[in-house]
């Protein structure tokens, strides 16, 4: 008998949908009634729908969701029914979800240093065509583990994207430092990769929650001189991903912005035949999503919950992000009007699960109230871990609007 075991370190999501449920659109509706005592994930699918929409529409060129943003099914689901048909994956098991989900979907590998094995059964079970790469070394690797020795590549639809290194930018999250060749590997790369593919590419990503449209400006300019050193032809420029979305405090300019720098500055480089790809996640999926949790305690200006940074928010750990947040009581008094800032902290006993904020709650919030933590679409569930055995949650679909959304309506009409 083999000693070897394959187990998921996380247990999936549990999905509870009942007529009874389903009936109940709203948050608040679905807490009063099931009064959850582990965490609850809300989806708000026509929200994640709505947004993918936007993007699409407005983007100069191909959309592609960046699946590890969210891989929940039902989130995907809503990112086709917005008119995405294809998806930036980074594993095996990305590609495998997608292809079995979506047949007819373009599936893009956009990890730049891959598995053999993952290599192999995105080209020859799931019919990826699309690899990204930074090195020579990784170029040789796709092109024995799609055996290229005695075919044309090119003629098998293979299209090789080369990961150009960015400068420290001023992204909230920066992601310059471990992936990406500088400009003369690039252009070698281009050189190297062009026999072999029937599309050639160049990407790049400027950081996560990127606020200046004018970063993708030098961007592309980069590029330019890249493509230009190579002196070969390329068919895709990717912009990669970074689009921001609003959370407390933090308001960034319309994407329309950010489209009309992209294709200003692309139009710059005059490369008739070029087409733009991008590769949002946060932009479609984050205000799609929120997470309901329960105070188990308080101490003074800190709550102790039920999920934390080992949980669905790692991102108000170490990164400090801050999400909008709201107190939910269905039963007993009125939530105090004043407010006070609060300091969260999450189930495990490990005191780094810490969650500094502020998070601004009324003043009287109290162990057994519920809390609902918004903007948690992005970067939420699939964050989780199965440390200290805190991996079970919950997730629902519900038909209210996105929090941030709400609490400008209600701001607007005061």
């Amino acid at each position: 008998m083999s000693l070897l075991r394959t187990r998921a370190a996380v247990a999936p999501l549990r999905r509870r949908f009942d007529d009874s449920l389903t009936a109940l659109p709203s948050v608040d509706a679905l807490v009063a009634v099931e009064r959850p005592e582990e965490p609850m994930h809300c989806l708000r699918p026509a929200a994640i729908a709505e947004a993918a929409a936007g993007f699409v529409a407005g983007f100069p060129g191909e959309v592609l969701y960046a699946v590890k943003c969210n891989p929940e099914p039902a989130v995907l689901r809503a990112v086709w029914e917005g008119g995405v048909r294809h998806f930036d994956c980074a594993s095996a098991n990305e590609v495998a979800l997608v292809r079995a989900m979506f047949p007819e979907a373009g599936i893009h590998f956009m990890h730049p240093i891959k598995a053999r094995g993952a290599i192999r059964a995105a080209w020859g079970e799931h019919g990826v065509r699309d690899f990204v790469l930074d090195s020579a070394a990784e170029l040789r690797k796709i092109l024995a583990e799609i055996g290229a020795e005695g075919q044309d590549c090119a003629a098998e639809g293979l299209g090789l994207f080369i990961r150009l290194a960015m400068p420290k930018g001023t992204a909230m999250l920066d992601l310059s430092g471990k992936f990406g060749a500088e400009a003369a590997e690039a252009a070698a790369l281009l050189r190297a990769a062009r026999p072999h593919a029937a599309r050639l590419g160049l990407c790049f990503h400027v950081g996560s929650q990127m606020m200046d449209p004018l970063a993708w400006r030098q961007a592309m300019a980069l590029a330019g001189e890249v493509i230009r050193e190579a002196g070969v032809r390329v068919e895709v420029i990717d912009v990669g991903g970074g689009f921001p979305v609003a959370y407390p405090g933090i308001e960034p300019p319309p994407l329309g912005a950010f489209f009309a720098e992209i294709e200003a500055s692309f139009e710059a480089l005059a490369l008739p035949g070029v087409t733009l790809w991008a590769e949002p996640g946060r932009a479609l999926v984050a205000g799609g999503g929120s997470v309901v949790v329960q105070v188990q305690g308080r101490r003074g200006r800190d709550l102790y919950l039920n999920d934390g940074v080992y949980g669905a928010l790692s991102d108000a750990g170490v990164p400090g992000f801050t999400f909008p947040v709201r107190l939910i009581r269905p039963e007993g008094p009125a939530p105090a009007a004043q407010e006070a800032d609060f300091v969260f902290f999450g189930p495990t006993c490990d005191s780094a699960d810490r969650m500094k904020g502020p998070f601004p709650l009324p003043e009287d919030v109290q162990e057994g109230d519920w809390i609902e933590i918004g903007q948690l679409g992005a970067y939420g569930a699939c964050l989780r871990t199965a440390f200290n055995g805190f991996d079970r949650a919950r997730l629902v679909e519900v038909r209210d609007r996105p929090m941030l959304e709400a609490d400008a309506e209600v701001s607007l009409a005061a």
